[in-house]
């Protein structure tokens, strides 16, 4: 099949990120060419005031070398600006002269660094920060000068100044507002930093508005409003940027404040494409890294086909560390009437801790000085958890050490939040490639590799990991002892490739045995069957296990449990019974807490005249099944209606009779709250209730449950039908071979399986995926 071509118009972060989420989803679907303005391949300009601090160098940088576009097939022209779009033809034409034709279009042109337009700006000695040659000139400018001036106290003006401090200047930051970073600090916390900074050695000028650059030729000084003035030899902008549509404009694409997409980052031109800081999505701009990469991780899966719940907005959050100051910002966190906070402040320590609240969730947070809570309170604000009075005072409560804090963080917390990198995938890697650096965990998981405001964190985890005080469970490094591959990069390779059977797979995947061992076998058939695109091996493996076979019991003698989709049995199977009871009168029938007639007491040669004579479907069984779904029928001490309640068991029977899943899974329906109580201890449980029908996952360690969460609440018995199937799709499509759905609910979260489950697009997709086909509504409409 020939690729379709795909042309990136901008190298930057962004639009970088999403072709290597191309790459990762079907890395065969286009050939690829890349546009950069910049002459320098792709690289961190979050990292650039590292650079001018002196922390770091332009090489460290560097996200991708140029090996690595040649590696992809991608076709890089760097320094060569694309100047139009033909719609029409499908082409983009260049300042360089060259035409390209594409099938796809990505714009990801970024931002502009916004110059005030005040008398005397176009002189010498006038920058702004925001490229790589920005970050040059302002260290060759302090080999020859002495005074500089930031305008914009914000985050990129704090770290310039920052730099040209360590570069030997001495340094005015003049801002518009009467406290520091504004937008990401309330007036406490700024204050605060603001006494740091300066004890630091930089000046501030607050309340400030720039009037006009003196100088004659090259920068002397600025002059303000109110008349008063300061010296310059250096004046840096760095009051904002604004996104870059000129280009989309031109086009006839339709742009507000950027260029507007919709939830796939789809513009309003067919087969055109936008994401980062040129993008505006529902009202918003973004120009924080994790967003930009949220985007980009949409619009891959997009273009190459594949399910996805769309774009629909970020929480933001800020780190950032400024010469060993900590600051960190999320959400809302301003306050009003509907709000509450809880404080901490230690001005002895310099520590400064504020969290609101609406209601009782957190919608907003920031941190001076102590930022290790930024992952826990970033988690509660983006999941909107309920939190109990108790609860949210303990969100500040600080671990003893450092060791105890990493200890007390879940695998699946954040550590680097602009690449989404958890404590469990840093662990891994560590345990896997034996990592001793931060630069290594840079390199492995790029943690850090972006904004860099993660990498305290990255270096305390490295070292708690290599402590006496680890004690952790060890990350499973491979599928097993015959290769070095992971499950998921096993299940990559083998939808990537293609990869048909067991031998196939072992071969191509270079395993260490020629047959793999019974461990590997297993699991590469099962990923082999629910990864087939036509439903036909799952159907296969279901009809020829070990389902039907004799049930032999231990004396010898043999059984048949014939299926009773929801423990109901009709007049002519209750014959069936009796008949087959008349028939061989030394068989033992037996009612089981399945809610089955385990018939038991046949002899070998008796089994298949007695199958026949039944004339029932026999209940499926295997390792990989979905158990018989319970209901509580028994009317002891209640009289509510229990007949949609056997009825959706039923249906759910049927449905899951030939699913094929990781690991055996246990669903119960309940048809009323007083029946649940009864029994919680199902991976499913459906509880009939006023409301209409609550839907509970419970998530449990062996045989203790540990808490039974609300997944939930639906108004029909269909709409409950249909959420459990899909759910039970989703388990199969993403848990790893054996995983049970207890610790798959905790690995992948309950939020974002929620997130799953109530996208229509998505729940339509899972309902009709590998020959499920939807679920018969007429069997759910009850009278």
């Amino acid at each position: 099949m020939e690729k379709q071509k795909l042309i990136l118009i901008g190298n930057g972060m962004a639009g970088v990120h999403c072709i290597q989420q191309i790459l990762t989803e079907n890395s065969e679907k286009y050939e690829i060419t890349i546009f950069g303005s910049e002459p320098h391949v792709n690289y961190s300009r979050i990292m650039l005031s590292s650079v001018l601090q002196g922390g770091t160098s332009f090489e460290d940088i560097e996200l991708h070398s140029r090996s690595w576009y040649e590696k992809n097939g991608i076709r890089l022209f760097t320094g060569e600006t694309v100047t139009a779009i033909d719609k029409e033809k499908k082409q983009v034409a260049t300042d360089q002269n060259r035409k390209v034709d594409y099938d796809k279009l990505i714009i990801a042109t970024g931002s502009k660094p916004f110059i005030l337009p005040l008398p005397g700006a176009d002189q010498q000695g006038v920058l702004a920060f925001r490229t790589m040659e920005d970050c040059r000139q302002m260290i060759e400018a302090s080999q020859s000068y002495h005074k500089a001036v930031v305008i914009g106290g914000g985050l990129l003006g704090l770290e310039a100044a920052r730099g040209l401090l360590n570069l030997g200047m001495e340094v005015d930051v003049v801002h518009l507002s009467d406290y520091l970073m504004d937008r990401q600090l309330d007036s406490e916390a700024s204050v605060m930093l603001q006494k740091d900074l300066e004890k630091q050695g930089m000046n501030f000028l607050l309340k400030k508005s720039s009037q006009e650059i003196l100088g004659n030729g090259h920068v002397t000084g600025i002059r303000f409003d109110d008349g008063s003035s300061v010296e310059a030899d250096l004046v840096v902008m760095a009051v904002g940027v604004r996104p870059n549509i000129d280009l989309a404009k031109e086009t006839g694409i339709e742009t507000n404040r950027g260029i507007l997409v919709d939830d796939r980052m789809t513009t309003t031109e067919q087969d055109i494409y936008a994401v980062g800081e040129c993008a505006e999505h529902d009202g918003s701009v973004y120009g924080l890294v994790e967003p930009l990469y949220e985007q980009g991780k949409v619009l891959a899966k997009h273009l190459c086909n594949h399910p996805t719940p769309g774009y629909h907005g970020s929480v933001l959050s800020t780190q950032l560390k400024i010469s060993g100051v900590d600051v960190f910002s999320a959400g809302d966190f301003k306050e009003d009437d509907t709000t509450k906070t809880v404080h901490y402040r230690n001005d002895m320590e310099g520590i400064y801790k504020k969290i609101v609240f609406r209601k009782n969730k957190a919608i907003g947070a920031v941190l001076y000085g102590d930022v290790k809570d930024g992952p826990k309170l970033r988690d509660a604000i983006i999941k909107q958890k309920v939190l109990s009075d108790r609860d949210k005072t303990r969100l500040l409560d600080t671990a003893g050490s450092d060791d105890t804090f990493l200890a007390e963080l879940s695998p699946d917390a954040e550590i680097c939040t602009c690449n989404h990198v958890s404590k469990g995938d840093i662990i891994h890697a560590v345990q896997k490639e034996s990592l001793t650096t931060c630069e290594e965990v840079k390199t492995c998981t790029k943690a850090s590799s972006s904004c860099g405001g993660c990498k305290p964190l990255v270096s305390d985890l490295l070292t708690y990991i290599h402590s006496a005080q680890f004690e952790e469970e060890a990350i499973s490094m491979s599928l097993c002892t015959c290769t070095t591959l992971a499950e998921d990069e096993v299940v990559n390779a083998i939808q990537r490739d293609h990869l048909k059977g067991v031998q196939e797979v072992i071969k191509t995947l270079n395993w260490k045995t020629k047959t793999g061992c019974s461990i590997c076998r297993s699991a590469i058939a099962y990923h082999l069957d629910v990864t087939s695109t036509d439903g036909s091996c799952q159907k296969q493996a279901s009809d020829t296990d070990n389902s039907e076979r004799e049930l032999v019991q231990a004396d010898g003698e043999y059984a048949i449990i014939p299926q009773t989709y929801g423990g109901v049995l009709n007049p002519r199977q209750l014959r069936k019974l009796a008949d087959l009871a008349d028939t061989y009168p030394h068989a033992r029938f037996a009612l089981s807490s399945d809610q089955r007639i385990h018939i038991h007491g046949m002899k070998r040669e008796e089994w298949n005249k007695a199958r026949v004579l039944l004339d029932m479907p026999v209940l499926q069984l295997g390792t990989h099944r979905v158990g018989t779904v319970q209901t509580s029928v028994n009317s002891y001490g209640c009289s509510c209606d229990k007949s949609r309640a056997i009825q959706l068991a039923a249906v759910l029977d049927e449905q899951t009779e030939r699913l094929k899943i990781p690991a055996p899974t246990k669903i119960a329906v309940f048809h009323c709250v007083h029946a649940k109580a009864a029994d919680d201890a199902r991976d499913i449980n459906i509880v009939r209730a006023e409301r209409g029908w609550e839907l509970y996952v419970g998530e449990k360690n062996g045989a203790s449950i540990r808490s039974i969460n609300l997944l939930c609440v639906v108004t029909t018995v269909e709409e409950a039908g249909e959420m459990v199937m899909a759910l039970m799709q989703y388990y199969l499509q993403s848990a790893n071979y054996l995983e049970k759905v207890s610790f798959w609910l905790s690995r992948v979260g309950l939020y974002h399986i929620r997130e799953v489950l109530f996208d229509e697009e998505l729940r339509g997709y899972l309902l009709g995926n590998n020959n499920l086909g939807g679920l018969n509504k007429k069997q759910l409409i009850y009278s």
